[in-house]
């Protein structure tokens, strides 16, 4: 399977009970995360724009202050891929 074919809804639910702390909202993962402060947070997005980069796959993803909200989505098939599942595992490896 192509890690760019858009998923269906059963293969979504399926994937998103393997990852703890994402959510879905509509067709993207969700998640929100907390950090002690700013150049924590910074760190942390800076290792994941490293990884994101090696995949060629971006997040949306906002900092304010210690928080990081991001949503995955594969926009060239209009929801969400394996490549977004495979994103967020390794958001949450980098997270830990």
């Amino acid at each position: 399977m192509s890690a760019r074919k858009k998923l269906s809804e059963d293969e979504i639910e399926s994937r998103l009970r393997d990852l703890p702390g994402w959510s879905r909202a509509g067709d993207k993962l969700h998640r929100e995360l907390r950090f002690p402060d700013f150049p924590t947070a910074f760190a942390f997005m800076t290792r994941v724009a490293f990884v994101a980069e090696r995949m060629d796959h971006h997040p949306d993803w906002s900092n304010v202050y210690n928080r990081v909200t991001i949503d995955l989505q594969t926009h060239d098939v209009g929801g969400l891929s394996q490549l977004d599942f495979d994103l967020a595992a390794e958001i949450s490896r980098i997270h830990g």
